[in-house]
């Protein structure tokens, strides 16, 4: 049992990189540590719990200054790009974005390194970018999805994306779906997007509003976990078409770093059709637990042959039921203590 800090600078936009930084938190935690999360106010605390689903424990503090984990035994520390000087026993740095081209491998941040026990990310894509780029060899933990909770329930013919409403750094393209959907002639079937809003959505979701304006589409902005495990349960296809149009070489932080709402969809025995870059490639087994796609075109023929194939896709439900089950809890809490 130890003092642990934990800091995040992007705690407030509740996205995967958050949910993650919440598990690895709750990691500490249950190896009874007792753990500070850096942040401005106490408030967040109840974001981060209706939003992932998850109860803090009571040795979880909120604190405005972690002190670059001065005075405590662990630190770990999301990067916004850059390497911060950290002062705890042992720091772990978590690059939970590839970046590209953003002077990593210094010399002032290979001093700062040094102080760095392990570099942590959170999928092959992102390791193979930030090794690179920081002259690192850094290890991949990836992210937890609660599979114990997120389960399938009596399925409707819903079609299901769930991302950020936000083009700010990384868009998940729920505009092209929505036009995608209004061009295929699927009369008993729903398109829901679900996700966050809360930083730098506005403009883009009333795009996306207006472009749905007379389909049967249901937009669901920053549901709880409740609303999207029971959405998830429902649902029959997971489309993601996060990445698409951009060159992964030439930025790879625009492509889908890993697709944590693709493993929960997956859970739940949602067939995901996402598209084929970043660490989508990592998750499916394109043709048996779900689909890769590379255009549009693609996308729609994939859609339609599948709803005409209901033995296939109830084949391909089981089989992304049991994928996701490796990317579960106990298997996280175990991969992170054994770090520590």
């Amino acid at each position: 049992m130890g003092k642990a800090a934990v800091i995040n600078p992007y705690l407030d936009t509740l996205g995967g990189g958050e949910r993650y930084s919440l598990a690895f938190v709750d990691a500490l935690s249950q190896n009874g540590d007792q753990v500070d999360v850096q942040w401005k106010n106490g408030k967040i605390k109840n974001l981060l719990e209706e939003r992932f689903g998850k109860k803090l424990n009571e040795n979880i503090s909120f604190v405005s200054d972690a002190r670059r984990g001065d005075g405590y035994d662990v630190c770990f520390w999301v990067s916004d790009g850059s390497i911060p000087t950290l002062r705890a026993r042992k720091n772990f740095l978590h690059f939970q974005v590839p970046f590209h081209r953003v002077g990593g491998n210094s010399l002032l941040n290979k001093m700062k390194l040094f102080r760095i026990d392990k570099i942590i990310c959170n999928s092959n894509f992102t390791k193979e970018v930030i090794d690179q780029e920081y002259g690192v060899e850094s290890v991949v933990i990836y992210p937890p999805v609660d599979v114990v909770h997120i389960k399938p329930k009596r399925k409707e013919n819903i079609i299901l994306s769930v991302g950020r409403f936000s083009s700010l750094m990384q868009s998940k393209k729920q505009d092209e779906l929505v036009k995608l959907f209004k061009g295929i002639d699927l009369d008993d079937w729903r398109l829901v997007l679900a996700g966050g809003i809360e930083i730098g959505a506005d403009e883009f979701v009333q795009k996306v509003e207006k472009l749905a304006q007379g389909a049967n589409i249901e937009i669901i902005k920053s549901p709880d976990f409740g609303q999207l495990r029971e959405i998830y349960g429902k649902a029959k296809i997971f489309w993601s078409a996060s990445g698409y149009g951009e060159d992964e070489k030439k930025n790879p932080g625009k492509v889908e770093h890993f697709g944590i709402t693709v493993v929960e969809a997956m859970a739940a025995g949602v067939v995901p059709l996402v598209f084929n870059s970043g660490g989508h490639k990592e998750i499916i087994q394109d043709g048996i637990d779900g689909e890769l796609w590379e255009s549009l075109s693609e996308l729609k023929k994939e859609t339609k042959n599948l709803i005409k194939d209901s033995k296939t896709l109830r084949e391909m439900s089981i089989a992304a039921k049991n994928t996701a089950q490796k990317y579960s809890y106990e298997r996280f809490n175990k991969e992170v203590l054994a770090l520590l």
